[in-house]
């Protein structure tokens, strides 16, 4: 089965509902995950050129350009998550009903990967990311897994991974490979809003 024909599958199967995230006193109630959709496409391009515009406000290219290159690396980056992580949960992030972010998670024997988190600029530093990592965290430690993430080295949010517990083990390029296996999530502070 194709991608799209896949794709097209999970908006028939899941797109009635969203799957409500446990409640965290200040976000709790307003954040859910669906999984991605092929009618989700435009938006998550929308969403990775946000991640993207900082590393692209220097680069002397029109619009047209800079969309062009856009495109072609968010298509390329779906491709190999999709290719390298077919068992994964590929969720559209929902911040009172509406898109707001994404999170792709895989679900290895001894580890649980996070393969992207994401949010639109509105919805960062509110306290939706560190919930979601909680989340992710939680599952982990009630089946005795780790939690990794690769994090680009300049990335504002390593300061958040490193409050949640999340230590640097390796170095891949312009990556950092940062891993969590400690205690239940809920054990930790919850009254950063840095996520």
């Amino acid at each position: 089965m194709g991608v799209t024909r896949a794709m097209e599958a999970l908006d028939r199967a899941n797109v009635e509902a969203a799957a409500p995230v446990a409640s965290r006193p200040d976000v709790g109630g307003r954040v859910a995950l669906r999984p991605v959709a092929q009618s989700d496409r435009e938006f998550l391009y929308r969403l990775y050129a946000t991640t993207r515009a900082d590393e692209l406000a220097v680069v002397e290219w029109d619009e047209a350009q800079k969309e062009t290159f856009l495109r072609q690396q968010f298509e390329a980056q779906d491709t190999h998550y999709r290719r390298h992580y077919p068992d994964a949960s590929f969720d559209v992030v929902l911040v009172d009903g509406l898109p707001a972010g994404r999170l792709y998670v895989d679900r290895w024997a001894e580890e649980v990967r996070i393969m992207d988190i994401a949010l639109l600029p509105e919805h960062r530093r509110q306290g939706v990311g560190s919930f979601l990592l909680r989340r992710v965290m939680d599952e982990a430690a009630g089946s005795g897994r780790k939690v990794s993430i690769h994090v680009e080295m300049f990335n504002p949010a390593l300061e958040l991974y490193a409050r949640l517990g999340f230590v640097r083990v390796a170095d891949r390029g312009v990556y950092h490979l940062m891993e969590w296996s400690g205690r239940r999530a809920d054990a930790t502070a919850h009254n950063d809003r840095e996520g």
